[in-house]
């Protein structure tokens, strides 16, 4: 393992572990409610960048970015996308829905695919489709069970699936791109703060210190894992990145059963059972497709 692997990996655990305890941080910022908390997270993750942008001299790379006209208008789009995905996993958390938040996050991979299929055109491998089909299933499960849809789950996987689509059609620094997209939200932020501060509802600087205190850090909270991931995915590959990435729901299930102490009856079991063996096949086959993709370049550079 080389020097640039070991330190991938160092940044891409880090990175995970921050977004795996982040149902723990969220609570703390009570009695703000969780759009109170949506719109200081965009506020002071967009005072944190900047100043970030202005420590690295990086804000010649953000006025280019801001004068592409194209990848401005995929960045607004994915802003709108990952309000969505932030305010649905806090709303999650402080509401007791932690176990369906790590679902959503199980599920995000098979999610995924299935939006290469309609949006991008690509096609499945048999296993893929076997993959999709067994989560389908648990899916519908879940849906009996608890009465309704997993709304929080799909919408959590969804979300972040779009927006990694979006994330794709650009290649762009993360402090850049996530300043774009928190100035763009910025605005709505701040008027919804001003309007909590006129009804009176606004915990921020009226609930102590502390509580003042966490809600500013919830840019800081948000950036730096961003920063740990954009560090560890230019020196891993994907298929590794791949397998980090369960870390976020298996502890946010660990959470969900032990520190918030949600239940799980017979059928939920089931479901998440075989969300695990979906993403088992997934996960096996994407091994196997990437191997073999090894395999024919190694082939092909020895023919050359």
């Amino acid at each position: 393992m080389t020097q640039q692997t070991r330190s991938g990996l160092v940044f891409g655990v880090l990175a995970y572990l921050g977004w795996g305890l982040f149902p723990l941080y969220w609570p703390l910022l009570e009695p703000a409610s969780p759009f109170e908390v949506l719109a200081h997270r965009v506020v002071w993750s967009l005072v944190f960048c900047t100043g970030l942008l202005t420590f690295t001299r990086r804000w010649r790379s953000f006025a280019a970015l801001v004068r592409d006209r194209g990848q401005l208008g995929w960045l607004a789009l994915a802003s709108i996308v990952i309000a969505v995905n932030w305010g649905s996993f806090i709303w999650g958390v402080n509401n007791g829905h932690v176990l369906e938040v790590s679902l959503g996050y199980f599920i995000n991979p098979l999610i995924t695919v299935l939006f290469a299929v309609f949006f991008l055109k690509e096609s499945l491998r048999r296993q893929q489709w076997v993959a999709v089909g067994v989560g389908a299933v648990a899916v519908g499960i879940l849906t009996v069970d608890l009465g309704r849809p997993p709304w929080i789950a799909l919408l959590v996987s969804a979300s972040f699936a779009v927006y990694g689509l979006i994330k794709k059609r650009t290649s762009l620094g993360a402090v850049e791109a996530l300043t774009v997209e928190t100035t763009v939200l910025f605005p709505f932020a701040l008027c919804f703060l001003v309007a909590l501060q006129l009804r009176g509802d606004l915990a921020f600087g009226h609930e102590g210190a502390g509580n003042t205190t966490l809600l500013v850090l919830t840019g800081v909270v948000t950036a730096v894992p961003l920063l740990l991931f954009a560090a560890a995915a230019s020196r891993l590959n994907l298929s590794t990145i791949g397998l980090l990435q369960y870390l976020v729901p298996i502890m946010h299930f660990i959470l969900g059963l032990t520190v918030f102490g949600e239940q799980m009856g017979s059928a939920r079991w089931i479901g998440f059972v075989l969300i695990w063996i979906a993403l088992a096949i997934f996960t096996l086959d994407a091994w196997r497709s990437h191997r073999r993709s090894l395999h024919r370049a190694a082939r092909g550079a020895t023919v050359l």
